[in-house]
């Protein structure tokens, strides 16, 4: 039995090493200094230097501003509209994924920004209007469709050019600025699926981690339990044993002695049996706040809009151990059905006290069920699925009831789970 641990303990540390050999930057980190790296989208400096370095081009057009004899005051508006401009362009490009709001006022702005630049100071600002379009093809790409992205990108390039007609640029000048206009716009929707592509892969590893230490977790309870359950069972028996044997034998102090400490040994050996199937099942027994979690991740990786209740946390762990393990089955299960089977765009979790029980609601906004699928743990529809089936299993065993009905305006789905109230 030891041989065989130390084998699985020698397999165990391998796979570990191989899995934190798979996650190694290597080249990429190396070349950045060791430096530890940030998921794509996170605001990583790095962006922001990529998105300030093609700015310095703006020094053509502002030079320009000192060759004529306008006076301090036209060269001081131009500065100023440049400076404005790189002050949001900057964060637009480098930030917007995490922060929607200023990408959508930020690009209303630098728009308005290079609109009072051409119509002021005339063609050689134009150019401005190529780092309109890489913003726009940024912040769109992650706030509208496919369609609207294109014309975003469209109207940014005849905006272009009804400021170089305004402004009597020249043909040539003016073709060689709208392909980077139109060109850079496209790239950057590109380059920014890219980037929620990489956010969605570093999200879908996190889950697979958090799953993986689930997954341990069982096998080790498993494995506590069937390696040293049988052992303590047996030494509990064979202690039990020996001491009816020794009650057969002539009476001395010694062996009452002998007695006593099989006696403790079996004492021992049940209460230590005892505390691993206790332990073994705190590892096994789920719980609303572990499984709010893992809901969580599970559905903003399925970009379904989660709203939960700030209550499943704060109760986990103050009513019945049993109830509690039975509403965190079912939320699981809730979730998984919305998972697979609802096309919800978004999903309510709450949980509401009322006197003597307790309700755990999962509501979304999917396909929904007929009607009349309403059904309780105690009158079980026809045609029920086995997770439902499950559900309402579990519920019954500590005194509770399952209903499903519509969601909300008759839309979606409503799974209520009720178990009977019993703080602790």
């Amino acid at each position: 039995m030891m041989a065989t641990q130390t084998e699985q303990e020698t397999q165990s540390e391998q796979e570990t090493r191989r899995d934190t050999q798979w996650r190694r930057p290597g080249l990429v980190r190396t070349a950045l200094g060791g430096a530890q790296m940030r998921a794509p989208g996170t605001g990583s400096p790095m962006r922001w230097v990529f998105s300030a370095i093609w700015l310095v081009y703006l020094i053509q057009p502002v030079s320009e501003l000192f060759g004529h004899k306008y006076g301090a005051l036209w060269i001081a508006g131009g500065i100023a509209i440049t400076v404005a401009f790189c002050i949001l362009y900057v964060p637009v490009v480098g930030n917007g994924i995490n922060d929607p709001r200023l990408a959508r006022g930020g690009l209303v702005a630098i728009i308005v920004l290079a609109g009072l630049a051409c119509a002021v100071y005339g063609k050689s600002w134009t150019p401005l209007w190529i780092y309109v379009s890489a913003a726009t093809g940024m912040v769109m790409a992650g706030l509208a469709t496919k369609r609207v992205t294109l014309l975003a990108i469209l109207g940014v390039s005849a905006l272009y050019a009804v400021f170089c007609l305004l402004s009597h640029q020249h043909m040539a000048d003016f073709v060689g600025v709208l392909l980077p206009v139109v060109l850079i716009g496209f790239a950057m929707v590109g380059f920014r699926i890219q980037v929620d592509l990489m956010r969605e892969l570093t999200q879908a590893r996190e889950t697979v981690v958090k799953l993986a230490a689930s997954e341990e977790r069982l096998r080790l309870a498993r494995d506590m339990h069937d390696l040293t359950g049988q052992s303590l069972s047996m030494i509990t028996l064979k202690a039990e044993l020996a001491g009816k044997h020794l009650t057969r034998l002539p009476a001395s102090p010694e062996s009452d002695a002998i007695a006593t400490e099989l006696s403790d040994i079996a004492a021992v050996s049940r209460q230590t049996l005892q505390d691993i199937r206790e332990a073994v099942s705190g590892y096994r027994r789920p719980t609303l706040a572990i499984e709010l979690i893992t809901a969580r991740t599970a559905l903003e990786a399925a970009r379904i809009r989660v709203d939960d209740d700030p209550e499943l946390i704060t109760r986990s762990g103050t009513f019945d151990p049993d109830a509690e393990a039975a509403l965190a089955w079912c939320l699981r299960e809730a979730v998984t059905n919305v998972l697979r089977h609802s096309g919800a765009r978004g999903c309510a979790i709450r949980l509401a006290g009322r006197p003597g029980e307790l309700t755990l609601e999962i509501t979304d906004d999917g396909h929904g069920r007929p009607a009349n699928s309403t059904t309780t743990a105690s009158n079980n529809s026809t045609g029920t699925g086995n997770g439902l089936r499950n559900m309402s299993e579990r519920l019954s065993a500590v005194g509770g009831h399952l209903t499903l009905s519509p969601g909300g305006a008759a839309k979606g789905f409503r799974l209520a789970a009720t178990v009977p109230m019993c703080d602790t």
